[in-house]
């Protein structure tokens, strides 16, 4: 059940969410990142990173412990932001206008950064060097690269396209693992499981299609979305995924039934990202971007969808 919505947190559509234990990031068509209280019921405005994106934030990134955020912006920047002393922290510069950033993902510790490109290259930076270092420099088909994912570990990243093409790199190696077929649509996200076994793939295409990360098999599909998917996200223990929609609804799913569990959200407008908000031992919370910033309350349910 919706537990509390900010209406205001923006004066346009939210496309970027990044949740901590402490802070919950929104990004939006507008140049401020807002950081609302994750724990407060109330979530309240607790900083706000003004003038952040000139022309607007469409992805933010954070590391598992909440100590580090990056995000992208539409004029093609990418900034990282050190939350504990609340300040920029840094940038990734090493771009040309053939070369812009689209899709980032941060590791668990912070340290590592994977960026998706419009020309096709997935890149892996080390952040904690003077400058940025670039480490891995991973070529496609150079096609746009919609959406990136770096699993718990780091050891593999992952990259969705606008050509429906997905693949699988090893950073520990530097090449390509495997390139997943199945998909002709756009791929608007991937996403590890917590243990990387598997990864979760969404898009223009309306099902998830679930892949085997070892063997670089289509698993399963959990079919219910009657629109394009926006989002995956996995619960903390990789029981659950959430999924959000074009047309405003989000969905939880549970790994074991491989079935829809619950639906939320009837306003038919675009939800653009979903994200668990950990309870330690009490379950598991949703936040949702679109329109507004909407949380909910114990959102791994059993009311089926």
């Amino acid at each position: 059940m919706v537990s509390h919505t900010i209406e205001n947190a923006h004066h346009s559509s939210i496309y970027a969410l990044g949740v901590t234990p402490q802070y919950t990031l929104s990004g939006s068509g507008a140049s401020a990142i807002k950081l609302h209280s994750t724990s407060d019921p109330e979530h309240p405005l607790l900083h706000s990173f003004d003038n952040a994106h000139k022309l607007g934030c469409h992805h933010i990134s954070v590391s598992k412990q909440g100590k580090r955020a990056v995000s992208s912006g539409f004029e093609g920047s990418i900034r990282i932001w050190d939350l504990e002393n609340l300040e920029l922290n840094g940038e990734i510069s090493d771009f040309n206008k053939n070369d812009r950033v689209w899709a980032i993902s941060l590791s668990s510790d912070g340290s590592h950064c994977l960026t998706g490109s419009h020309n096709g290259h997935i890149k892996l930076w080390h952040l904690d060097s003077n400058p940025v270092t670039k480490l891995r420099d991973y070529e496609t088909k150079n096609v746009f690269a919609i959406c990136v994912d770096l699993s718990l570990d780091g050891k593999l990243a992952a990259s969705g396209h606008e050509s429906g093409g997905v693949y699988v790199f090893s950073n520990e190696t530097g090449r390509m693992l495997h390139s997943l077929t199945g998909l002709i649509k756009p791929v608007r996200a991937v996403a590890f499981s917590p243990s990387g076994k598997l990864l979760a793939v969404c898009g223009d295409f309306q099902v998830i299609a679930i892949y085997d990360v070892q063997s670089g098999e289509q698993v399963f599909n959990l079919v219910g979305h009657t629109t394009w998917v926006f989002s995956v996200t996995w619960s903390e223990a990789g029981q659950f995924l959430a999924s959000s929609s074009f047309d405003g609804k989000t969905k939880v799913w549970s790994m074991d039934s491989r079935s829809c569990v619950t639906t939320l959200g009837e306003s038919g407008k675009p939800v653009f990202k979903a994200s668990f908000v950990p309870r330690y031992g009490t379950g598991e919370d949703l936040v949702t971007v679109g329109p507004h910033i909407t949380y909910y309350r114990e959102a791994s349910g059993t009311a089926k969808g």
